[in-house]
């Protein structure tokens, strides 16, 4: 990626999602044949149903719970996904730790930070997440391998940036073992994220086409 390289990176260090929600299988097996090797799903009942049809025809995919998750939800996602990338308060990842303890399981998180503070948005505020990341490293069954955020939407990608940076900035304040991902940017604000320091991407209307919201 032109991104990485512009900061000092190399491409291999940055992981990329493709967000298909809403994308029939087709499309998706398209996509990875073209090399796509990681998948985000936004909704628990889309992505089961998905994961079944994969798994009969033997293809690989590593997915991610990138949605909203809500605690009646929890007991479907364990076991299910190789990250769940949106725990977005203290209570929920209790929930998940002790199903995901239950079944003989852990769970890989990241804690999602509320960079946006639109009230429809989710997350913990920024003034909580170093707390919460140490507190929910602690949970039997859950693993906290770094931090997800949205930066607001915008026409111009550069004003994603301070948003960014302050989600960098939260990343390295965790302990060593919970910072191995940061992710952060999509279609219309990754390359700002990349040169952010970014890890990981989630990318749905650049692969797939537009969609109704950014993604």
């Amino acid at each position: 990626m032109a991104a990485a390289r512009r900061s000092g990176r190399h491409p291999d260090e940055i992981t990329l999602v493709a967000v298909t929600k809403n994308v029939e299988i087709a499309r998706i097996k398209d996509a990875l044949i073209a090399g796509v090797r990681d998948c985000g799903e936004n909704y628990v009942s889309e992505a089961l149903a998905k994961q079944q049809d994969f798994s009969a025809n033997d293809t690989v995919v590593s997915w991610h719970f990138i949605g909203h998750l809500q605690r009646n939800k929890v007991k479907d996602v364990v076991d299910r996904f190789a990250l769940i990338q949106s725990i977005d308060s203290l209570p929920l990842a209790r929930e998940l730790g002790a199903r995901a303890h239950r079944s003989g399981h852990e769970a890989r998180i990241l804690l999602q930070v509320k960079l946006d503070t639109s009230r429809t948005k989710f997350g913990v505020g920024i003034e909580d997440t170093v707390l919460t990341a140490r507190a929910a490293s602690e949970i039997p069954g859950i693993q906290v391998v770094g931090l997800m955020g949205m930066a607001p939407f915008f026409e111009e990608a550069e004003l994603a940036r301070s948003y960014f940076r302050s989600l960098r900035t939260l990343y390295e304040k965790l302990p060593p073992e919970s910072r191995q991902i940061l992710s952060m940017g999509m279609t219309a604000d990754f390359e700002v994220a990349i040169e952010e320091g970014a890890t990981m991407v989630r990318i749905g209307s650049a692969i797939f086409g537009p969609r109704s919201t950014p993604g």
